[in-house]
């Protein structure tokens, strides 16, 4: 990837820094998809709850994921180079906030219904809409590692409502 300086060049200002606080309440009026993010494989059985996901590209269809650098699931993530982004529908609240708490991973993946994706990655049986994917690169940004995530499979379901989350509690959108 090729940096781009923090700060422009060319215009002389100076930039007061935005504090977490101010960032992270501006981030609350961002609606987002509220997605599982799983894994499986060398590193053993592991997930997330993650609003943090984009698509990069269609060619060749790849997916961006924030994963937390202190996150439970980091080193199961990071050594099975593998996951699967499980988009969530309304219904899922309560296994969205156990894999977004110190929950045991047992427990969390005892919660709901899951199948083995073509990369071994867990698919959740009733997800929205599953991308199985490979990492296939990873950039660390601050608390954060973003990973570029190649989709090798996709599945969906014919659920007519997202579950999404937007000032700080989930909500449904139907068509």
């Amino acid at each position: 990837m090729t940096a781009i300086p923090a700060e422009p060049q060319s215009s002389g200002a100076v930039f007061s820094p935005v504090t977490r606080e101010t960032y992270r309440d501006g981030m609350a009026s961002l609606a987002a998809a509220v997605n599982l993010i799983a894994t499986d494989g060398p590193g053993g059985l592991a997930g997330f709850t993650a609003t943090a996901v984009t698509s990069v590209t269609d060619d060749p269809p790849t997916l961006l994921v924030c994963l937390n650098r202190t996150s439970s699931a980091t080193p199961a993530v990071l050594a099975n180079k593998v996951l699967c982004v499980n988009a969530l529908a309304p219904g899922h609240e309560t296994v969205s906030s156990l894999f977004g708490g110190k929950t045991p991973m047992a427990e969390r993946f005892a919660s709901a219904e899951w199948t083995k994706g073509k990369t071994g990655a867990p698919v959740l049986h009733d997800a929205l809409v599953s991308f199985d994917c490979i990492i296939s690169e990873m950039v660390e940004v601050g608390t954060h590692f973003i990973l570029m995530c190649r989709v090798v499979d996709v599945r969906a379901n014919d659920c007519e409502a997202a579950l999404v989350y937007f000032r700080r509690a989930y909500q449904a959108v139907s068509v």
